[in-house]
């Protein structure tokens, strides 16, 4: 089970509904961080209410976040940011819930790609937010934080809200332009768009093509891809929740004689081709080799050829080798590599089926 974290805004409604309209279960993560005084009270009543309406069970937490910003000395977006994180970990842990999600889009990133910009960066900061990884918390790092908008911006959003007649809550202090983010949004975007209209999706393009750069010419480029358990002899289950579907593994003998043919929903590998594997999600860089192709074709390339929107890429699970990360070995459950194909050679197998 996914936790989403949810502030009320539109961003995270439009998740919120999107992830109940897959009729998958989640649970919701709501923080108060006290700010805006009867404002944020009411922003966490609105998600209680969604929440209940929907019988999703919803955490809450209310936080001291101007003390913790004093009393580390660090700037208020920082110390929300620290509180926020680290709560999601901690719910992790104690509820099993298997990542976290977070609303955000192409906007946010594009942001955030200026913001780094004019403080100084090196190849890190141009190269975007990823749509799946890890929280940015050292006591839980291995939590997958997953971020399914990001190949939305926000008119994206506002369309999709006002064509399912989602309600959201706005945040006051969007329209001021005290913190530089709002600055950037509020007085400099406006002059991007004047110049080319859909700047932000030509940065996010950019960002994109620079991590796959980065990603090719650095064996140790972050891959935030959560590692599987490792394989085993004899007949084994496992499954990982790193989608809001999850899925299972069998690790059976294979003596030629079976139908190779794959029933629907179920993908069928050839376990010493595959050797380890992790399961993660869509990242920049990606490949796979389809049956019977004569070569590579980026994942970006394979979900345009199957007709699968950009905003759901994050949400479609993967198998990647653990030699190298961005080799993709099962699209599940559509389809496998090339390479780890069932032939006479085959000893082991391994059945992958999605877990309803």
């Amino acid at each position: 089970m996914l936790l989403l974290a949810v502030s009320g805004g539109i961003d995270s409604m439009c998740l919120a509904e999107k992830v109940r309209l897959s009729g998958e279960p989640f649970a919701v993560a709501h923080c108060n961080f006290g700010l805006r005084g009867e404002e944020s009270d009411a922003d966490e009543a609105f998600v209680r209410d969604w929440a209940l309406r929907y019988g999703i069970h919803c955490h809450v937490r209310r936080f001291a976040t101007r003390e913790f910003s004093e009393d580390l000395g660090i700037s208020i977006e920082m110390a929300a940011r620290r509180l926020r994180y680290n709560w999601f970990g901690q719910l992790c842990r104690q509820f099993g819930y298997s990542g976290v999600a977070v609303a955000h889009n192409a906007n946010d990133n594009a942001e955030t790609l200026i913001l780094n910009l004019l403080r100084g960066t090196g190849i890190r900061g141009v190269v975007g937010m990823k749509a799946s990884g890890f929280i940015p918390d050292p006591e839980f790092a291995t939590v997958p934080l997953l971020r399914p908008l990001l190949g939305m911006t926000r008119e994206d959003i506002l369309a999709y809200a006002r064509e399912h007649g989602l309600t959201w809550r706005e945040d006051s202090t969007n329209g001021e332009n005290s913190y530089r983010r709002n600055k950037i949004r509020n007085q400099v975007f406006p002059v991007f768009r004047e110049i080319n209209p859909r700047f932000v999706e030509t940065l996010n393009r950019d960002m994109e093509r620079m991590a796959q750069e980065w990603a090719s010419g650095h064996e140790n480029a972050p891959s935030g891809v959560p590692e599987a358990p490792k394989e085993a002899s004899g007949h084994e289950n496992a499954s990982w929740g790193v989608r809001t579907t999850a899925f299972e593994r069998a690790l059976e003998p294979w003596n030629g004689t079976q139908p190779v043919k794959q029933p629907e929903g179920m993908l069928i590998l050839d376990a010493d081709k595959a050797g380890e594997f992790v399961a993660g999600t869509w990242e920049s860089g990606d490949w796979i080799r389809p049956l019977g192709a004569p070569g590579r074709k980026k994942m970006q390339d394979w979900f345009t050829d199957h007709h699968i929107p950009a905003h759901e890429k994050p949400f479609v699970p993967l198998l990647k080798s653990a030699r190298d990360p961005h080799h993709v070995l099962a699209v599940i459950p559509y389809c496998i590599d090339h390479s780890v194909r069932v032939t006479k050679s085959t000893r082991r197998i391994i059945r992958i089926s999605v877990k309803n």
